[in-house]
């Protein structure tokens, strides 16, 4: 196995070299990264004029490539709220789950950024990226077992919308990950429950991540490879790549297509 620049040829990774792959979904399978980046843009901002207009603090927008990718990709989405309001020297109390969106809490936030992803999927559908559905199904094909690994609550709606669902052996969504207290990326707890449902040790299993944190949570449980997946635009100036091989990707690659397998 060589490793490639993020948009060169294909990577030559044995499919059937593994017992188990563990896919990430937003950003990996579905094209839903910038759904949710644009949520949380929304509701940190209305909550940050809010708190502006009540002399609380100066309003600084939330900054959709900088503070997504520091804050809230991958992470379970009241960490994603705890971890962007830190940086920003405000603490909110908890809450409850069954907060109204206005609530200023915690939970209230994070209700307010999922009605707002809800609705985009419902309004707009949720589209796969180009090579994900061929991929596990060649991976399937081989009797290789497909779980996905995702810090999202919505991620079988998501997947049910994609038209991808039934592809999957299981899935860790964020429900999951709340009813087993699993801590969330970059702890590796996720994706270690994710091999444990599939019924394999990490050194037998692939992880597949486009968030910082999903590539640490891979390395850190000692799996057998971490394939960093990098959408984004290669002519830009931030190289995205080498921060995925940076915080533990093995190989990273620019679309699934890639990844490429024995015949």
């Amino acid at each position: 196995m060589s490793e490639q620049t993020p948009h060169g040829p294909d990577v030559n990774v044995d499919l059937g070299a593994y017992d188990a792959w563990l896919f990430d979904m937003d950003g990996v399978l579905t094209q839903t990264a910038a759904v949710h980046a644009t949520a949380w843009k929304q509701a940190f901002d209305e909550f940050l004029r809010r708190e502006a207009a009540n002399g609380a603090t100066t309003f600084v927008p939330f900054d959709i490539e900088s503070d997504y990718e520091r804050y809230v990709d991958g992470e379970p989405r009241e960490d994603g709220v705890r971890n962007f309001l830190a940086s920003r020297h405000i603490s909110l109390p908890e809450g409850a789950d069954d907060d109204p969106v206005d609530a200023r809490s915690v939970h209230g936030l994070g209700n307010r950024k999922n009605d707002l992803v809800l609705e985009v999927m419902k309004r707009d559908g949720v589209a796969v990226f180009e090579g994900a559905s061929e991929l596990v199904q060649a991976l399937r094909r081989g009797g290789v077992k497909v779980a996905v690994v995702s810090a999202s609550e919505n991620t079988r709606a998501a997947l049910a919308a994609a038209g991808i669902l039934a592809l999957f052996d299981a899935i860790v969504d964020g429900i999951v990950v709340k009813e087993r207290h699993l801590a969330g990326k970059p702890a590796p707890d996720s994706f270690l429950e994710g091999a444990r449902m599939l019924g394999f040790e990490p050194n037998r299993c692939v992880v597949l991540e486009d968030a910082l944190a999903g590539v640490q949570a891979g390395r850190s449980g000692h799996f057998a490879l971490v394939i960093g997946v990098d959408h984004h635009d290669a002519s830009g100036e931030h190289d995205y790549a080498n921060e995925l091989r940076t915080h533990g990707a093995d190989v990273v690659v620019s679309s699934l297509t890639m990844l490429a397998g024995p015949s």
